[in-house]
């Protein structure tokens, strides 16, 4: 998992790609989001977003 975070850094370093870590961070939010909020209560929630 640390590999990943540091080959992420160092891919945003080399290509000057840094627009992309405000994405990345809310996908990440979302993503524990749904892993911590079981699904079902969040699911009319997130439905509206899409």
């Amino acid at each position: 998992m640390f590999e990943l975070i540091k080959e992420l850094i160092l891919f945003f370093r080399a290509h000057k790609r840094y627009a992309l870590i405000p994405v990345l961070v809310i996908l990440l939010l979302l993503g524990a989001l749904i892993v911590l909020g079981q699904g079902t209560v969040i699911a009319p929630f997130i439905y509206t977003l899409f």
